[in-house]
């Protein structure tokens, strides 16, 4: 088992729910993963929901060679959330593209899936 460790700043009132001005403090969170979850699980397509309360984004391996795919993984999150993923991954791209050149996105934009789930 692997040991993540991510740092965030949480003022001491903020915990409280309060919205007084203390310096903020270091809080470390420890995040436990398994060999399992760090190998990681490869999708070639995302799906990406919302309504008002969350963003639903599910990763999909479609197979190659037969017209059916495969659930890999469905995460829920909330929209500032979402947003702050969206602004880190576009922050990364930049910083990819900076590093190994532009990443080509095709010859256009793909027709939308005929997909469904089933159980």
């Amino acid at each position: 088992m692997i040991l993540c460790v991510w740092f965030c700043y949480i003022g001491q009132s903020q915990l409280k729910g309060e919205m007084m001005s203390e310096p903020p403090r270091q809080q470390q969170v420890q995040i436990k993963a398994d060999e399992k979850e760090l190998v990681g699980q490869y999708a070639n397509l995302a799906m990406i929901h919302h309504n008002g309360e969350e963003f639903t984004l599910n990763f999909i391996y479609i197979f190659p060679s037969v017209p059916q795919g495969k659930l890999v993984s469905s995460v829920i999150v909330s929209p500032a959330h979402a947003k702050r993923l969206m602004r880190a991954l576009s922050e990364n791209i930049s910083r990819y593209e900076t590093q190994f050149g532009p990443i080509p996105e095709g010859p256009g934009p793909a027709p939308e899936p005929n997909i469904g789930f089933v159980q």
